[in-house]
């Protein structure tokens, strides 16, 4: 029972949450599972929530998606995230530079992490600081800005994070902004299918299935539906400063889990 509410109400929260940040539900609800699955386990069940989430949102929030963003971000960032995926295990031989443990979870830091939480601290910066956070990125580099993003996003695995930090300075409303990022996200969904369906096949499938794990799945799933209805129904109401800020704090406290090695 424990174990069903604490997934519940991570989910619930998360999936509002990240309704207008455009990220963060899986880097939030995969220690969350972790706490219940084997990793393995718990990767396998994240992507089960995220990707049927995603897909949730497209139907609710789909029709605000700006075509152009879509196309001229969205595209080239998918491409460019198979490149970054790639280049992930070239520098996987530079090993770590330290490790230790806090509260009895194991922690890493290598020079990706660093540098991922380099770039993302500022990107924080500009969300969060009044004289940055007024500055735009022109359409004209939407390319440049979605192979940027999707290759170090798939460099890192935190492409949402650092596709929102563009979108939040092209000077799109809070609805286009919400719409974009979930189409956006719904087709890196897409992209990965070939992976979770490794996942779900191979042993995190075959774990999910023989220990009764579904259940939580499930509840999980559910409770990020409601926790996007729920943000949903109060979309009108916030502006696109609260957007910013949110989307700073989240790149913020990321930037330094990454950096710190807990993530």
């Amino acid at each position: 029972m424990t174990a069903l509410l604490v997934v519940c109400l991570a989910s619930l929260g998360a999936a509002g949450l990240t309704l207008y940040s455009g990220f963060g539900l899986g880097t939030l609800l995969l220690p969350v599972f972790a706490l219940f699955f084997p990793v393995e386990v718990a990767v396998a069940a994240t992507a089960l929530v995220h990707g049927a989430n995603n897909a949730f949102k497209i139907a609710l929030v789909g029709r605000h998606a700006d075509r152009d963003l879509v196309l001229r971000f969205g595209v080239p960032a998918i491409a460019a995230a198979f490149v970054g995926a790639a280049a992930l295990g070239w520098v996987a031989h530079f090993g770590e530079l330290a490790r230790y443990s806090l509260g009895g979870r194991e922690a890493v830091i290598t020079p990706l992490k660093l540098a991922m939480a380099g770039l993302m601290a500022a990107f924080a910066v500009l969300e969060l600081s009044p004289r940055l956070r007024g500055l735009r990125f022109s359409r004209r580099w939407l390319v440049l800005g979605g192979l940027l993003s999707g290759f170090f996003g798939g460099f890192s695995g935190h492409q949402g994070a650092l596709r929102s930090a563009f979108l939040v300075k092209v000077g799109i409303s809070t609805q286009a902004f919400v719409g974009t990022n979930a189409v956006i996200g719904f087709l890196v969904d897409l992209a990965r299918i070939a992976t979770y369906g490794a996942l779900l096949a191979g042993p995190g499938g075959a774990l999910l299935a023989g220990a009764g794990q579904w259940p939580l799945v499930l509840a999980g799933t559910l409770s990020a539906f409601a926790g996007v209805l729920l943000a949903k129904r109060y979309l009108h109401k916030v502006t696109m400063a609260a957007v910013q800020t949110l989307t700073g704090v989240l790149l913020l406290a990321i930037a330094l889990a990454l950096g710190s090695g807990l993530v």
